[in-house]
């Protein structure tokens, strides 16, 4: 009569080799047959590791054991993210001692992203702190190639009133100053004659 799969002698030697050592064992021992375990297919790799994290079947536990074991969990993961987190820390401080020091400048002025500059020529200066600035745009049209002319006023933030009537400027966008104005002038470029 053919002897089962469960019974043969080979068998028998795999479920042992596979089993978890036990707490008696020595870290020598523990090692010895990890090495022995790594020699082997990786089936039996997979299964000797899953063996060495398997629980003691030692029947139901009580719910003070489950709970003991997910408050252990729960501090041992608090503790590695405590860890990294102050690994972090200490990472992002290194960097911004590294950089140069930037001068501090106003309030954020533009989400993510680069902010516009354009050039113009201011239009007019009347308005304290403000000046009014044409941008001319030339663009060729898509389809038919032709070129269409045409320009903006923008109404910029000038701190210091320092452009005037007919010079040429650079702006950039900026958070919104009053209702009208969202752009500041960054410098003048060419002044008028």
């Amino acid at each position: 009569m053919a002897e089962t799969p469960e019974e043969t002698p080979e068998t028998n030697e795999e479920v042992e080799a596979v089993t978890a050592p036990q707490e008696g064992d020595t870290p020598a021992a523990t090692a010895t047959s990890s090495t022995a375990t790594e020699t082997g297919t990786r089936k039996e790799r997979n299964a000797a590791k899953r063996a060495a994290k398997a629980k003691p079947a030692s029947g139901p536990r009580t719910l003070e054991d489950r709970l003991a074991e997910r408050a252990a969990h729960k501090e041992r993961n608090a503790r590695q993210r405590r860890a990294y987190r102050a690994k972090q820390k200490v990472k992002r401080a290194e960097a911004r001692a590294a950089a140069p020091a930037v001068e501090e400048q106003h309030a954020p002025e533009h989400g993510p992203g680069r902010p516009k500059v354009r050039q113009g020529i201011v239009v007019s200066d009347k308005p304290d702190k403000t000046v009014v600035v044409r941008v001319d745009i030339a663009r060729r049209h898509k389809r038919y190639h032709k070129i269409l002319r045409s320009s903006m006023t923008l109404h910029v933030h000038d701190e210091s009133n320092n452009a005037n009537t007919g010079d040429t400027v650079r702006v950039q966008e900026c958070r919104p100053m009053s209702r009208t104005k969202r752009w500041r002038l960054l410098e003048v470029l060419e002044r008028a004659k």
